[in-house]
């Protein structure tokens, strides 16, 4: 496993990380306590130190998986990153969240879920400029940060060309950027990813397989179940995404290379880019996930020397 500095953090986070949207139920199934250690444990065996959660994966059931595997193990191997901003009501279904006093609300359940005294990297998650512009949110937060609740504060941003949330990333204290960025949607390149390298922002690249399109495991015309959140994507882009994928497989995908491992390693190209948080249905995807920091050879201005 790779390691690359976390911006200006100074976190040293391993290139692949474990995305844990899934553990919530949207994803076409639910999770027993057993199989998230078992996902979460081949991690640790591979040396990924690095979960992503969010307050809203099934109202803190996924931190709550993860919190109950983090008690039994120690806390000090891993770097948790949630988020705030949203209140889960059903599969599928929130409403904003971003006042100061309900966003320290959501800290401090997701603190009780997580059975952690601290978040390495609290996000703001997705949400519109007008409550990002709030300076009584980023001042409360901050007092978290002092009262030693928070270590980091980072932005998921919605939109993957959102430069305002970026650009203003140093003004609120933010120190990380999560994006959607993968081989078949490439906009952060064009106006993000320069301006978190000007700031030294950390990136976390999510949805890296295009919500497992780029997996190599669907064809054009895939049907996905009323469970699984890609049920409620558009049919024709799906199947252009599919076609596409296709053409990737033909072109560009070396002999011997799985489809996966390689659309990891692609988006671990990027200077900008400090690690992927894929998801993972099972330990056996973890695995395949890890592979990918083989695949990165060249040297990346993150890099932490071994």
């Amino acid at each position: 496993m790779k390691y690359r500095r976390l911006g200006s953090t100074g976190l040293n986070v391993s290139v692949i990380g474990i995305g844990t949207w899934q553990f919530g139920g949207e994803w076409g199934r639910e999770y027993s306590q057993a199989e998230a250690d078992a996902i979460l444990d081949k991690g640790q065996e591979l040396g990924i130190n690095l979960i992503d959660t969010a307050e809203c994966y099934g109202d803190h059931l996924s931190e709550s998986l993860i919190g109950d595997y983090i008690s039994r193990r120690n806390r000090e191997d891993w770097i948790l990153a949630t988020k705030f901003g949203h209140h889960f009501h059903e599969r599928f279904t929130r409403t904003d969240v971003f006042g100061a006093e309900g966003v320290i609300a959501q800290l401090d359940a997701s603190l009780q879920a997580l059975k952690t005294d601290y978040i390495d990297l609290y996000q703001f998650h997705s949400g519109p400029d007008q409550s990002f512009d709030n300076d009584e949110l980023w001042t409360a937060l901050d007092k978290q940060i002092a009262a030693g609740k928070i270590r980091f504060l980072g932005t998921s941003i919605g939109s993957n060309d959102n430069l305002h949330q970026t650009e203003a990333s140093t003004k609120v204290n933010s120190r990380v950027i999560q994006v959607v960025y993968n081989r078949l949607d490439r906009a952060p390149e064009e106006r993000v990813f320069p301006s978190c390298e000007q700031q030294d922002l950390g990136v976390l690249a999510r949805v890296p397989l295009a919500s497992g399109y780029l997996s190599g495991k669907y064809k054009p015309g895939a049907v996905f179940g009323e469970t699984d959140v890609r049920h409620r994507h558009e049919a024709e882009s799906t199947r252009l995404k599919l076609l596409e994928v296709e053409r990737i497989q033909r072109e560009e995908l070396p002999e011997g290379v799985q489809m996966a491992s390689w659309a990891l390693a692609w988006c671990l190209k990027h200077p900008a880019v400090t690690a992927v948080i894929p998801g993972c249905k099972d330990a056996d995807q973890v695995e395949a996930n890890a592979k990918a920091s083989e695949l990165v050879t060249e040297p990346h201005p993150q890099d932490v020397k071994n």
